[in-house]
């Protein structure tokens, strides 16, 4: 394991990286946005559970496999980015609810098969797009010592830490955006804003998709 600067260096670096608006926050803020900081935390909630598929995965290979293999990047790209122009195609051709069904949508939302929903949004759109999986074949073996015994055991705990760091970052993301969903001028708007997040995924989408597999060194 690091010494303790270089893991307080790797802590930093986490959440400046977690604060950098993404399809992962984007996802969060939405949520957060329409439903309420529940709604926003369990979509956060998902994305953590989807980095934990990528660590793991990483850690036993599969990562390495997509980082050196153009067809297995290619095919989960392809995956990752229907995926994401599907949620933005149904934001952006969703109808406005009227303002007084606001608040009736957003309890709506805290039903245990609405929230599962949201859950399993965040866990695909992290799940599905393989540049995550290669931000951690590149990021995390940065921080391993080159004469470590064990790399993969030290990959998937510094993996874990960076993971759990982000959690409050992204409970940050959907406190701030339910505050604003509680301001008069942003629930007017929300249609408008949906749609707006809606391009957005559709422009993620579409950056993913035309994404070539980048040269990544997956370790020391």
């Amino acid at each position: 394991m690091p010494d303790l600067p270089h893991l307080l260096a790797f802590i930093a670096a986490g959440w400046l990286l977690n604060l950098t608006p993404g399809p992962d926050v984007l996802y969060v803020v939405t949520n957060s946005l329409r439903s309420g900081v529940r709604a926003g935390t369990v979509a956060g909630l998902g994305i953590t559970a989807g980095c934990f598929v990528h660590i793991f995965a990483a850690a036993v290979g599969v990562g390495t496999l997509m980082a050196t293999s153009a067809a297995a990047f290619t095919v989960l790209k392809y995956i990752g980015a229907a995926y994401l122009l599907y949620l933005g195609a149904r934001m952006v051709l969703s109808r406005a609810a009227p303002p007084a069904d606001l608040g009736k949508a957003a309890a709506a939302v805290t039903g245990e098969h609405s929230l599962k929903a949201i859950f399993l949004g965040g866990f695909w759109t992290n799940v599905l797009n393989p540049k995550v999986a290669l931000f951690f074949l590149a990021f995390v073996p940065q921080f391993i010592a080159p004469g470590a015994d064990n790399k993969a055991l030290y990959f998937v705990l510094l993996g874990v830490l960076f993971n759990l760091n982000a959690i409050p970052v992204n409970v940050g993301w959907a406190v701030a955006a339910g505050w604003m969903a509680r301001r008069g001028a942003v629930q007017k708007g929300m249609h408008w804003l949906d749609r707006a997040a809606g391009v957005l995924f559709i422009g993620f989408g579409l950056k993913l998709a035309f994404t070539d597999a980048p040269a990544v060194r997956v370790g020391h």
